[in-house]
């Protein structure tokens, strides 16, 4: 579940690096230049980059609809052409015994085999569409932090990767541990150094 509707689960990681100066418009730049790109028109089978929160339509943030106070708040959208295995088989299948008929041969050589498989698939990911996902974040500048409302792992490392690609900073996820660091003053914080894990039976 997203960010602005309804109830959510979320993972918060910790921002690495700096920003610079004008961190307005070097945001602005960065999400324009890895905005996402459609690709119902092409024969790509993933697409992914940035788009409003408000609308997986909106690749064009504008009045900067991505601001709010100290806060950036996006969606990740990733476009995906998908095939079913069962149905690419059921189709080479199909292609082999037509050209076994055709050529009246009992068993057809590995190479053209394989030729006919690439040849299928191919041919079925131009014809499926491509299905959208979108995940949301929250991204605190004040206090480096970001909440990604996804909790799957495949989500959370393309999360990983685009924003290194997009800004060149890094997101460290935030583990008990590493939030009660931040949460506490320096003393406290010293005796959280000390604390082991133990066994209850």
């Amino acid at each position: 579940m997203g960010f602005i509707k309804g109830t959510a689960s979320f993972v918060r990681f910790s921002v690495e690096g700096e920003l610079p100066e004008n961190i307005w418009d070097f945001i602005a730049d960065r999400i324009a230049a890895f905005s996402f790109r459609d690709i119902d028109e092409t024969y790509d089978e993933d697409s992914l980059g940035w788009v409003s929160i408000l609308n997986m339509f909106d690749t064009e943030f504008n009045y900067a609809s991505y601001a709010a106070g100290n806060y950036v708040t996006l969606s990740m959208r990733l476009d995906e052409r998908k095939v079913s295995s069962v149905i690419v088989k059921k189709f080479v299948q199909k292609e082999e015994e037509r050209i076994k008929k055709e050529k009246e041969i009992p068993k057809i050589p590995r190479s053209m085999r394989v030729e006919i498989k690439e040849r299928i698939h191919n041919e079925l990911m131009r014809k499926a569409l491509p299905a959208p996902a979108v995940f949301d974040l929250c991204w605190n500048l004040e206090n480096s932090t970001l909440l990604f409302f996804s909790t799957n792992k495949k989500a959370q490392a393309l999360l990983e990767d685009l924003f290194k690609e997009s800004f060149g900073l890094t997101l460290i996820q935030q583990i008990p541990y590493f939030c009660g660091e931040h949460l506490l003053n320096e003393d406290d914080a010293g005796r959280l150094a000390g604390v082991t894990a133990d066994i209850f039976i």
